[in-house]
């Protein structure tokens, strides 16, 4: 098959291997610190956990993706990439020590997601240098598969990474600290597999970097509003984005639900209410590896709309029928559901919005769709630390929840039954393929 034979290749590539190997520590290593951060603030012994301290720890974690992005790329065509990765893994590795020192000396909260937000704000430099750097080390005409095999990797790696930060966890007490630290080792290990790489190799091309940063940066302004101008003009990819936009809401309220179950409501004791959380969550990433296999499928025969909308009204039938159970094993079933409705609504969404908007803006409206994304999910949680009780078990959180899945297949079919979908792009434009990340 030509992609086995081009992945072949690439990993015959020596830099390629290495900026891979970068990869791959850098998001292992997230995906550890992200679960320490999560389960030392919902499990540990001493706190007594609330709806509002999750909805914080989901700002810390989701926020500096949402403000620094569009930002991001103006600094990093200016610096060297290969610096980037080096200096910006020791940086993360200096403030996660910092943050497990915070840890062990029980300061107040606010100082330590303080900390944590440092180690996060940092992380998107590093994942945007990534995929800046992948034209440097691989030629044009495999592209297409490095950009699907880098991410996947690095996703699987984070996802690896989460499984070591929980084995951590359950295997030794009071081990907060312990696993952000082995999180800032792996950040460690990320640097130094940098200096692997020849300084200049990942560009930028002094020649063409913009000679002030103020004009980079007043440019990146106006074209963040160029854009939200160009989404007004395309109605099609504007609808697309506020109903995933309303279902990543849902999707985040429910999450919240599930951690306060895990560590009051299912199990008395910590270590039980953490294997618990772990289950949830690995039930929900088979959903999202479920819908990157459905959703091909279904496209191509119900149209992105037509998709969007089928997952919608399945999650607004399933979702009070297996969560107004609030015991585990409805739910553990609800969290694949979830899992596969939302990532296919958000693969549907990419492919909408890559057909219906002019190529030239692409960039600027993905960047806009990942704030979307992202604040949707951090005020899901606003909004279910008001909702919630301290055991999690919300009757009007569920029900309000399947009101607005309900809302979203009703507009999303709607839409569907007027929209007549063209795969190909428009004309002149290059071919994108939607993203399943």
């Amino acid at each position: 098959m030509p992609v086995v034979r081009d992945l072949r290749v690439l990993l015959r590539l020596r830099d390629f291997r290495r900026l891979l190997a970068v990869r791959l520590l850098s998001q292992a290593a997230d995906g550890v610190f992200q679960v320490a951060l999560a389960t030392y603030v919902v499990f540990s012994p001493e706190k007594q956990t609330s709806p509002a301290a999750i909805a914080s720890a989901m700002a810390v974690l989701l926020l500096p993706y949402s403000l620094i992005g569009p930002f991001a790329g103006v600094l990093l065509d200016r610096w060297q990439r290969r610096q980037v990765f080096l200096y910006g893994n020791l940086l993360r590795a200096l403030l996660a020590s910092c943050t497990a020192l915070l840890i062990v000396a029980s300061v107040p909260d606010w100082l330590f997601y303080v900390s944590a937000l440092s180690v996060t704000a940092v992380n998107r430099f590093v994942l945007a240098g990534l995929s800046a750097a992948l034209p440097h080390v691989v030629d044009a005409d495999r592209l297409v598969v490095a950009n699907s095999l880098s991410p996947t990797a690095g996703t699987l790696a984070a996802t690896g990474g989460g499984g070591l930060a929980f084995l951590v966890r359950l295997s030794a007490a009071d081990s907060d600290a312990a696993v952000v630290l082995v999180g800032a080792a792996l950040y460690l290990c990320a640097a130094g597999s940098s200096l692997l790489l020849a300084r200049g190799l990942l560009g930028p091309e002094q020649s063409l970097v913009q000679p002030r940063l103020g004009a980079a940066l007043g440019s990146t302004v106006r074209g963040l509003v160029g854009g939200l101008r160009h989404l007004s003009e395309r109605r099609t990819a504007a609808r697309a984005l506020a109903g995933m936009t309303v279902m990543r809401f849902c999707y985040g309220a429910l999450t919240v639900m599930v951690l306060m179950l895990c560590r009051y409501a299912w199990s008395t004791e910590e270590s039980g209410g953490l294997a618990l959380l772990g289950l949830a969550l690995a039930v929900s990433g088979m959903g999202f590896f479920a819908a990157a296999v459905l959703t091909p499928w279904t496209v191509s025969r119900l149209g992105p709309y037509g998709w969007m909308g089928t997952c919608a009204g399945a999650a607004a039938l399933l979702e009070p029928v297996l969560g107004l159970a609030f015991t585990p094993v409805p739910v553990l079933i609800a969290a694949f559901v979830l899992g596969l409705v939302t990532q296919g609504a958000k693969i549907a969404t990419d492919t909408v919005v890559q057909t219906a908007v002019d190529d030239a803006f692409r960039g600027r409206i993905f960047s806009l769709y990942d704030v979307l994304f992202n604040v949707a999910f951090v005020g899901a949680a606003a909004v279910a630390a008001l909702l919630l009780p301290p055991d999690g078990r919300s009757v009007p959180l569920v029900l309000t929840v399947a009101v607005l899945y309900a809302a979203t297949a009703a507009a999303t079919t709607r839409r569907g039954r007027s929209f007549t979908w063209n795969p190909a792009p428009e004309q002149g434009a290059e071919r994108h393929v939607s993203r399943e990340t």
